[in-house]
């Protein structure tokens, strides 16, 4: 097993985990696990440390850690979630936010600018104000260009590779989700299941490869429902096209199973958890590429 490395003098936003061979049709990501925060960001924010990383879907990255051991690239963002979202459109951005006006391509009117959580979230996880006062629009291009453009890159190269030499792929794009549904949620005050599975309603992934997923999670006794409250983001619309034998799933686990919400830390479930998920991974690196294929 290897994890790619940028080049000397260079830094990267991500990294993968990559097999010595891939041996199944199958790519992990990761997207919201980075924990990188830039130093004047923090020092800039009304938040602390703590509450600024109240957004991240923490330590996703080490539950999912066996799979590149078991023949499967695991793609892990190294940028936090709060600074900004590979899982919305490349300028899913709020005017309120920025001094300047924003370029007509930018997308200002979606459910998640209006809820502050766009590509630049107004707001982290619990609602709190993330900044100050205004950006600059050439903020936002900045972390675009830098953090958001290399880490698609990198999730299209091993899918391209994938489904070069496999005629197919499956993409699990793995989040975590607070235990209790919050106050602007549909599930507010309820006590959420052990994983929801998200394919956009039937959009981003075949009904059979998602119950294949669905049975493996619930033979290791988590009780699973899909797409609601979560049915997928725009990784899983964008990569995801079963018709062409491309599927895109995305997976959220409850946080309650193995941290310690309120001080981010990992808790007693956590070894419970990764020996669950490592059991469905090794399901996942024995699928036939042929249920996966255009029939």
């Amino acid at each position: 097993m290897a994890t790619v490395k940028p080049e000397a003098g260079e830094s990267s936003p991500f990294d993968v985990m990559a097999p010595d061979r891939q041996s199944a049709p199958v790519v992990f990501a990761s997207p919201h696990s980075g924990t990188g925060y830039p130093p004047r960001f923090v020092n800039e924010s009304p938040l602390d440390l703590l509450s600024l990383r109240r957004s991240e879907d923490s330590f996703v990255d080490e539950l999912f850690a066996a799979a590149a051991g078991n023949g499967m690239p695991l793609l892990r963002a190294l940028f936090p979630r709060a600074y900004i979202d590979p899982n919305r459109e490349p300028f899913e951005l709020d005017p309120d936010m920025f001094e300047d006006a924003l370029p007509a391509y930018a997308n200002t009117r979606s459910s998640r600018v209006a809820a502050g959580l766009g590509t630049i979230a107004r707001i982290v996880s619990s609602g709190q104000e993330i900044y100050p006062g205004r950006l600059r629009f050439s903020d936002a291009a900045e972390r675009i260009n830098g953090l958001y453009r290399p880490y698609h890159r990198a999730l299209r190269d091993l899918l391209d590779r994938t489904r070069k030499a496999f005629g197919c792929y499956l993409l699990v794009d793995c989040h975590s989700m607070p235990s209790v549904g919050g106050p602007n949620d549909p599930d507010a005050g309820r006590r959420r299941p052990d994983v929801v599975l998200g394919d956009c309603f039937g959009a981003s992934c075949d009904d059979a490869v998602l119950a294949m997923l669905d049975e493996a999670l619930t033979r290791q006794g988590l009780v699973v429902t899909r797409n609601r409250p979560f049915a997928g983001g725009f990784t899983t619309r964008h990569y995801g096209r079963p018709r062409e034998g491309l599927h895109a799933i995305q997976i959220e686990l409850n946080r309650g199973l193995y941290m310690d919400e309120a001080l981010i830390r990992p808790a007693e479930g956590m070894h419970a958890l990764t020996a669950k998920l490592t059991a469905v991974i090794e399901a996942l690196a024995a699928i036939d590429p042929t249920v996966l294929r255009v029939k």
